[in-house]
């Protein structure tokens, strides 16, 4: 009510939403129609179709290449990823960063919380705890649309002073987290004021809120392929939305504490971080069933999937944790990944305050207020977590995301940690840092299925 240009969407009925029972009934009807078998056929015909179209566009500029060889390979990395077996050994190849190649972007008033980076890997988003929500543009190392004395920042929506809700297009309360859909339409971003609000990626126009949270929103996630989006709160469920139809879905509960992170992929499933109920969950959207994972004895403030079948967390106690997806406990842990720290006379582990994961590949990323960002490498089947180099970073890196084609990391850093005041590191400026990663000059290590 009284909002500028859109509409508000509530889950506050927990009754199964019309938008629900309608799928629900073309599938039945659906399913008199065709048999299963004549389904998979048309589907598989439908999706063929699609990769041929793809490829052909592709192949005019690739004309070397036969668009069979194409679609050949596209389907074999299709079924690896769905498996959760394709891994592309990307991290023997990485060398340490140039320092004077880092670029440090200015822009936020406070602390950045998160960021997004779009599919095509040219724009980056990000937000903070001023409310205010960022688009910059990012192409072969150089950044337009970012510097506040330039005048060419692409987007700027500022926050609003709290109380302005009614009157702001924008956030009036700090911004936890944000996502972006697989095909760069929707952003999505959460608040501590309980909102998710959804925007045109390419205008940052506001289009929709969703509210129906009890508690600040900490977790979002477009399920790859589609514009169903997952979002998780410190109100301890996880919510299901379809961004396309402005609707919501439905509620899943399970966690006994805040949950502080969500992620997910192509499955109809999503993966969250507990917080100090000390469990990370897999939450299974069509049965509304959940698998529950332990291993951190802190709060586990950071999660991300690697690929379908292995994820990786971080949790306050300074663990590291890699997971797969049919054990309940981590197939590997490190402890004490960034050091410990004198507080107060005592030796604390440094917390693990962001994850990253290069999508299907063996590298990883993880930050902290340690001073630097570290990369990992997943060896032998997940089954081990090897360090590789420390880039240097003042502040708490409150947020990690890798490139899609993996060469560049960005890292969102405050003065602060993201879900609270507990220290301040005075010399830290809130900034997004662009990392160009270095590979080797030797040729790339071809995909392989990895175990699982």
């Amino acid at each position: 009510a009284g909002r500028p240009g859109d509409e508000e969407v509530s889950s506050d009925s927990e009754t199964e939403s019309p938008l629900l029972g309608r799928r629900r009934r073309e599938a039945a009807e659906e399913e008199v129609e065709e048999t299963p078998q004549e389904k998979k056929l048309r589907l598989a015909k439908q999706y063929l179709e699609e990769l041929r179209q793809l490829e052909e566009e592709r192949a005019e500029e690739e004309e070397e290449l036969e668009p069979a060889d194409l679609i050949g390979d596209r389907l074999k990395e299709d079924v690896l990823e769905q498996k959760g077996r394709l891994q592309r050994l990307v991290a023997k190849d990485v060398q340490p960063p140039d320092p004077a190649r880092i670029r440090v972007l200015r822009g936020h008033q406070l602390p950045v919380t998160c960021l997004v980076i779009s599919p095509d890997d040219r724009f980056i988003f990000s937000s903070s705890k001023d409310g205010s929500l960022i688009k910059c543009k990012y192409s072969l190392g150089a950044v337009t649309g970012w510097e506040v004395d330039s005048g060419k920042r692409l987007c700027v929506v500022p926050g609003g002073k709290k109380g302005t809700e009614e009157r702001h297009m924008g956030h009036a309360s700090q911004v936890l987290c944000m996502a972006i859909s697989s095909d760069g339409k929707y952003l999505a971003t959460g608040d501590r004021n309980k909102l998710i609000m959804i925007w045109d990626a390419a205008t940052c126009k506001r289009l929709h809120i969703f509210t129906g949270h009890r508690d600040a929103v900490s977790g979002l996630s477009f399920r790859k392929g589609t514009h169903q989006l997952y979002s998780a709160s410190h109100d301890r469920c996880v919510k299901v939305w379809d961004v396309a139809e402005n609707a919501y879905v439905e509620t899943l509960f399970g966690h006994q504490d805040v949950i502080t992170g969500l992620d997910s992929l192509s499955r109809e499933c999503c993966v969250t971080a507990g917080g100090r109920d000390g469990t990370v969950r897999l939450w299974k959207i069509p049965e509304e069933s959940q698998l529950v994972f332990s291993g951190h004895q802190g709060s586990i403030d950071c999660i991300q999937l690697i690929n379908e079948e292995h994820m990786v967390s971080g949790a306050d106690d300074g663990s590291l944790a890699l997971w797969g997806l049919t054990k309940k406990k981590p197939l590997a842990l490190a402890r004490q990944a960034h050091g410990e720290q004198d507080s107060q006379g005592l030796q604390q582990p440094y917390w693990i305050s962001a994850v990253a994961a290069l999508r299907n590949s063996d590298l990883l990323a993880t930050g902290s207020h340690s001073g630097s960002v570290k990369l990992w490498k997943c060896g032998e089947g997940f089954r081990k977590l090897e360090h590789l180099l420390d880039i240097p970073l003042v502040g708490f890196v409150n947020s990690l995301k890798f490139s899609a084609a993996g060469d560049f990391l960005v890292a969102g850093i405050g003065q602060e940690h993201r879900l609270g005041r507990w220290w301040r590191i005075k010399e830290a400026k809130n900034s997004i840092c662009i990392i160009p990663l270095k590979q080797k000059t030797t040729a790339p290590s071809p995909e392989s299925p990895g175990s699982s």
